[in-house]
C-alpha cells in the first residue's frame, strides 16, 4: 500500500460522506471501489460509482486512505484508525455545541427519551467501574 500518513492521526477531518466511506472501509478492511459503492448504495442512499471512485481518490490525496495499485482493481483502506477518527469528531461536536462539558452532552444524550433501561443499566455499569478504578 502507498502512505505516506501515520495511521495514527487523521490529516483532515473527513466529511460526512468521507465518514461512510472509512465506516465501510473499517467494517470490511481494504475494499475496492465497486465493493465500497455496492455497500453505501445498500445501507445509505443511492450513490453514483464515479462519486464514489472521485471521493475516495480525493481521500488518497488528504492521506484518509491508502491505495495498493498492484493489482488491475486498486484496493483502498483507512489510512486512519477508526477510535482516534472517532475521538477527534466526538471532541469537536462537544467542544463546538456543549461547550467542551462531557456532562452536559450526556444530561442531553440521557434525556432525550430514546436510552433504553438496558442501555442505562449499562451506563450504570460503566460508571460504577470508574468510580473503582479512582
Amino acid at each position: 500500500m502507498n502512505d505516506s500518513k501515520n495511521k495514527n492521526t487523521p490529516s483532515t477531518e473527513p466529511t460526512k460522506a468521507e465518514l461512510e466511506i472509512l465506516q465501510v472501509l473499517w467494517r470490511h478492511g481494504p475494499s475496492t471501489v465497486r465493493f465500497v459503492n455496492e455497500e453505501l448504495n445498500q445501507q445509505k442512499r443511492e450513490v453514483n460509482y464515479s462519486s464514489t471512485l472521485k471521493l475516495m481518490q480525493i481521500m488518497f490525496e488528504k492521506g484518509l486512505v491508502r491505495r495498493d495499485e498492484s493489482q488491475m482493481k486498486h484496493k483502498y483502506e483507512s489510512a486512519v484508525e477508526e477510535s482516534v477518527t472517532k475521538n477527534l469528531l466526538l471532541n469537536r461536536f462537544v467542544d463546538t455545541l456543549y461547550e467542551g462539558s462531557a456532562t452536559n452532552l450526556m444530561l442531553q444524550l440521557l434525556g432525550n427519551q430514546k436510552t433504553s433501561k438496558e442501555e442505562i443499566e449499562a451506563i450504570k455499569a460503566l460508571i460504577r467501574t470508574l468510580e473503582s478504578d479512582q
